[in-house]
């Protein structure tokens, strides 16, 4: 299952609408599905960024945003997939020693377009979106649950056991010929765990209460390098 990133702008995306065959009618710009427990959503942050394709964009994805969380958070459709996860190619946070999107403090992804138009932070918090699942910085890093800036951790013995605020993992390290991106030295209260090895993450959907999440490390040859449960049993 894919979703769009900077590399695939070039005509209107039209080598990546092509390519793929995504569900839905948006030529897998924006789109979702249902996997076991989960309501799994693929969207588009490149729209914020390639204006000059239309702003009608990011208002379309915004509106089938809103309809599409609107009924995965209702009673009936929660009740049997209690988890809503996103996945989207740059990250709304991020530490990274760069000059991309995610290190604003107000970054677009996050607050959206001058004047807060389509900002998707509020959106998905409003909605009780769980997990958040980037990519873009050559880079992992999981954050503790956050909204607006401000850490929100279940408690603080158990930080992912009904956190009251999303949790966000950027894994895009899989290697490219930009090589790895660099941390910025100064911590950010937000920012859990900073791994700058080539590897992938593994998550296991393991039921409507817990999902497992491991991220591999290729360069210490397999060794799992992060490991947490991300429980949500009180909702």
């Amino acid at each position: 299952m894919t979703c769009p990133g900077n590399h695939e702008e070039a005509y209107n995306f039209s080598n990546y609408r092509n390519r793929f065959t995504m569900p839905g009618n948006t030529d897998g710009l924006w789109y979702s599905w249902d996997l076991g427990p989960a309501h799994i959503i693929s969207f588009s942050t490149e729209v914020y960024f390639y204006l000059k394709y239309g702003r009608e964009l990011v208002a379309q994805q915004y509106q089938w945003l809103q309809k599409d969380l609107q009924e995965a958070s209702s009673w009936t459709h929660r009740s049997e997939r209690p988890w809503i996860i996103t996945m989207a190619h740059r990250p709304m946070y991020c530490t990274n020693f760069d000059r991309d999107d995610c290190v604003k403090r107000d970054s677009t992804v996050r607050t959206g377009l001058p004047g807060g138009q389509y900002a998707l932070e509020d959106l998905f918090y409003k909605y009780g979106v769980d997990l958040e699942i980037w990519a873009h910085e050559h880079s992992y890093e999981r954050m503790w649950p956050v909204y607006n800036s401000t850490v929100y951790k279940g408690s603080p013995q158990a930080p992912y056991t009904n956190p009251p605020a999303p949790v966000h993992i950027t894994t895009g390290s899989a290697g490219c010929r930009e090589r790895l991106d660099p941390f910025f030295p100064l911590h950010r209260e937000w920012s859990a765990v900073r791994i700058e090895d080539y590897g992938y993450t593994r998550i296991h959907i393991a039921n409507k209460t817990h999902i497992h999440i491991q991220q591999v490390s290729d360069d210490r040859d397999g060794e799992i390098v992060d490991d947490i449960w991300l429980i949500k049993d009180k909702r």
